[in-house]
């Protein structure tokens, strides 16, 4: 049965798994972020090994604008068949437009569909082969459309407080005003990683859905990088792990 099942999905054109990094060259708080040396290489290239390694992927592609990160990417193992439009290499391309991209010009032009797709970003060094690989996991038993990396808030954000017109700080829910901490439910940020999505999501447009599930990751292996302050804060954060 399982061997008819292969060779009903290898005549459908229909493969395992593709990982997309998603690699624009117009970065503007860091120039040259994608490529920018991290820890002694370019930060792509953690991603790029991350995906490689785990060997869950029938191709691992980057999809960029630019000419110097395609060559940097290959240097390091992955693909680039094409490179992106330059309408989704705009500051207002979202990442589901980029895997759309992707997705589309695979089925189109190479005639390959394939079963998952992972959206890596390329300034995550955090990411390893074993987290790729507890996602996808996650992904296959709980039957999930999609799951991506979570990190827990490190304050309870029921007792998040704002300040109004005048300067006045209140808190944004009062029925939380005397609450204890500790009896409040956690609550999770996205870690800005990477996403493993179904077909579900392909066909809808989205990264996350009703039915998504989450990887919990601690504070230490993650890290936003969006300054050179978050960068110095990465590179040490993954020297101390």
């Amino acid at each position: 049965m399982k061997n008819n099942i292969e060779f009903l999905i290898r005549s459908m054109n229909i493969m395992g798994n593709l990982c997309i990094i998603t690699a624009r060259g117009g970065s503007k708080r860091i120039p040259r972020k994608n490529i920018k040396p991290f820890l002694g290489k370019p930060i792509i290239a953690y991603s790029i090994e991350a995906a490689l390694d785990s060997e869950l992927f029938d191709e691992v592609m980057v999809s960029t604008d630019d000419l110097e990160i395609k060559e940097t990417a290959e240097q390091y193992g992955a693909k680039v068949p094409f490179l992106r439009s330059e309408k989704n290499a705009d500051d207002y391309a979202t990442t589901f437009d980029v895997i759309q991209e992707v997705v589309d010009i695979y089925e189109k032009k190479y005639g390959l569909s394939f079963a998952s797709v992972c959206c890596l970003y390329p300034t995550a060094p955090f990411v390893s082969a074993k987290k790729l690989k507890e996602a996808h996991k996650l992904l296959n038993r709980g039957n999930f459309d999609s799951v991506l990396p979570v990190m827990r808030y490190g304050f309870p954000i029921q007792r998040a407080l704002r300040r109004d017109t005048h300067g006045n700080i209140k808190f944004l829910d009062i029925d939380h005003i005397n609450t204890r901490s500790q009896d409040l439910v956690p609550s999770y940020h996205d870690a800005g990683q990477f996403y493993w999505l179904t077909q579900t999501c392909i066909s809808r447009g989205v990264l996350i859905t009703e039915n998504s599930g989450g990887l919990e990751i601690s504070e230490m292996e993650g890290q936003d990088i969006d300054n050179e302050v978050d960068w110095k804060l990465a590179e040490l954060k993954y020297g101390l792990l």
